[in-house]
């Protein structure tokens, strides 16, 4: 495993205590990934813990029986009744009743708001995991000569496709933020436009979560490719 400071240090820097600083940043490197990480899945699990144990009758708290509160209880409790509930809601009388459901908090004038809200970022990020974007691509953003990294998403359809006079369909392309991909702009650009990249999109992901620092290829981009 290399790590940015395995350079030879200069000249001056080849000490004990040089070498000692550097042990130590290249400690850091290790180390913090994988404390962040223990760190966040730790601290969503109790989340979640706090979030459904409460809910439990205090006959059957699992405490109770376990005798210790047991981190993690929550989570398993909430893993099982979602599924559940998925498998209820996949039968005959389980989307009778959800369909019962919707139509009386349809009739709700502040609660159908809020539920239709929820329930279609719901649909977005859980329900149809089986889309996904297409490509990675170029495209020329904010301006003629400079160029972002871009996800296609789908080709334009209905008011979109047919309001925008161009000479090739218009495709949708996501252009995420650095370093924060969730965030960015959706833009529809003609497909003569837009550059069409063999990367893959993780591979997208990562160059503009590193800012450029991660290049997905694996050769020197600066070489010529090999004949």
């Amino acid at each position: 495993m290399t790590t940015p400071f395995d350079e030879n240090e200069p000249p001056h820097k080849s000490g004990f205590f040089a070498r000692l600083r550097s042990s130590f940043l290249t400690g850091i490197v290790v180390i913090l990934p994988i404390a962040m990480t223990i760190w966040l899945v730790w601290t969503f699990v109790g989340w979640v813990d706090g979030f459904v144990l409460p809910l439990i009758p205090s006959t059957i708290q699992p405490e109770k029986y376990i005798g210790i509160n047991l981190r993690g209880v929550g989570m398993i409790i909430f893993l099982i009744f979602t599924i559940l509930v998925g498998w209820i809601a996949k039968g005959l009388m389980g989307r009778s009743l959800l369909r019962f459901a919707e139509n009386l908090v349809s009739r709700m004038p502040v609660v159908r708001s809020i539920y239709s809200g929820v329930k279609q970022i719901a649909e977005t990020v859980f329900a149809q995991t089986e889309r996904s974007f297409e490509k990675a691509c170029l495209i020329e953003y904010p301006r003629r000569g400079i160029w972002a990294i871009g996800f296609i998403s789908t080709t334009a359809k209905g008011e979109v496709a047919g309001s925008a006079a161009t000479t090739s369909p218009l495709v949708g392309v996501f252009v995420p933020t650095t370093p924060n991909p969730t965030s960015g702009f959706l833009l529809f650009f003609p497909t003569d436009d837009v550059i069409e990249l063999d990367m893959s999109v993780e591979d997208a992901a990562k160059l503009v979560i590193s800012a450029g620092l991660v290049y997905p290829n694996p050769k020197d981009p600066t070489q010529p490719p090999e004949a």
